[in-house]
């Protein structure tokens, strides 16, 4: 099914008598849902565009590199710079808005911008009913009800299916540039990037990939050549400065994790303690990218290791396996957590159609 509004989107799943599974792009579908496929991909085109009050409304099915190219037509962009990883999980397709906001994608501007979540402003759905919810609007102001809009935001389609989503937009900086750390190990790479986020300084991006701890700055090249300068003193050691263009294509394959992508074993999502990433990382072996100053760990393992890779998180954080043989976006949840999960999808889906077994 592909319907092409969001009246006749309503109409197929109220209509369903079987699960359903709510696909964009597939470029981010991780996981076991099964049922007839529902295509977004038809709800496609920009509703409302207004560059000076930095505000866009979209359907869910526009496709993200139109929505992009839009925006940079203008000198603005998504401030949570969603990472494409169809390379990572080798899929094809095109990646659509809605996928996104679904997914709750979210890149390494997370640790100074927020996350997809914190940029949406407003959301239109259908219900596993059929009924057709609008929550937020225009402007960042909502005081009444439940805040759905960041309820929508990450749950993967098990709730409803986006038709309609709203954003509040960053304008693009002047200047881009990314120090790069040399001759640290994971630990004191890592507690590097933390002292950095920790500062005044402002960073937008902090990395480690292949043994080097990169720090991102943007903004008016003067204040960015001012904060390079500052962290240089503050971190000291062998650092070079890529700028421009460079320290764009430097961060596109962070948070691409290009260099994970192609690579045989198991592929996980570690989601951790900062100052415990150096420490589960050589706990377990593999190959790390560490983002968000060790927050964020994308971890290439052989196949098996999970159990040994849980044990070395406990208590420090959360594993999800995003390729390999039962990959799911979810790491296992508490028994809390759970209750809480199956009463959000009883009230929102009763009849359990949307994208069932993904959760």
């Amino acid at each position: 099914m592909r319907p092409a509004s969001e009246a006749e989107l309503a109409e197929a799943v109220a209509g369903s008598v079987g699960p359903l599974v709510i696909r964009g792009g597939a470029t981010r579908f991780v996981g076991g849902a099964e049922g007839e496929v529902l295509q977004t991909s038809g709800l496609a085109g920009v509703v409302l565009y207004e560059p000076a009050a930095l505000t866009l409304v979209v359907r869910a099915g526009t496709p993200l590199a139109e929505v992009e190219a839009l925006l940079a037509s203008e000198r603005q962009r998504l401030a949570f710079e969603p990472p494409d990883l169809r390379g990572l999980l080798g899929r094809e397709g095109v990646s659509t808005i809605g996928g996104v906001a679904a997914a709750n994608a979210s890149g390494p501007r997370r640790v100074q911008a927020g996350a997809c979540r914190d940029a949406m402003i407003g959301v239109r759905f259908v219900t596993g009913r059929g009924e057709v919810v609008k929550n937020g609007g225009r402007v960042m102001k909502n005081v009444t009800g439940y805040d759905l809009v960041k309820l929508m935001a990450g749950s993967h389609g098990v709730l409803g299916v986006l038709s309609e989503v709203s954003f509040k937009l960053q304008a693009m900086p002047e200047a881009e540039a990314t120090l790069v750390l040399e001759g640290l190990d994971d630990a004191a790479g890592l507690a590097a990037l933390r002292r950095a986020l920790g500062s005044p300084f402002d960073v937008s991006g902090a990395a480690r990939v292949a043994g080097r701890s990169l720090l991102r700055v943007e903004g008016m090249a003067g204040s960015v050549s001012y904060r390079l300068g500052r962290l240089r003193q503050m971190l000291a050691g062998d650092a070079t400065v890529l700028e421009g263009t460079a320290s764009a294509a430097l961060w596109r394959e962070v948070r691409e994790v290009t260099a994970l992508a192609g690579r045989p074993g198991d592929l996980w999502r570690l989601a951790l303690v900062p100052s415990a990433a150096a420490e589960v990382a050589a706990a377990v072996g593999g190959e790390a990218v560490f983002d968000r100053g060790g927050g964020l760990v994308w971890l290439l393992l052989p196949e098996g290791q999970g159990e040994a890779l849980r044990t070395a998180i406990a208590g420090r954080g959360q594993a999800a396996l995003i390729r390999g043989a039962g990959a799911s976006p979810f790491a296992p949840e508490a028994a809390e957590v759970a209750a809480l999960s199956a009463g959000l999808k009883a009230a929102f889906d009763p009849r359990g159609i949307l994208n069932r077994g993904l959760i």
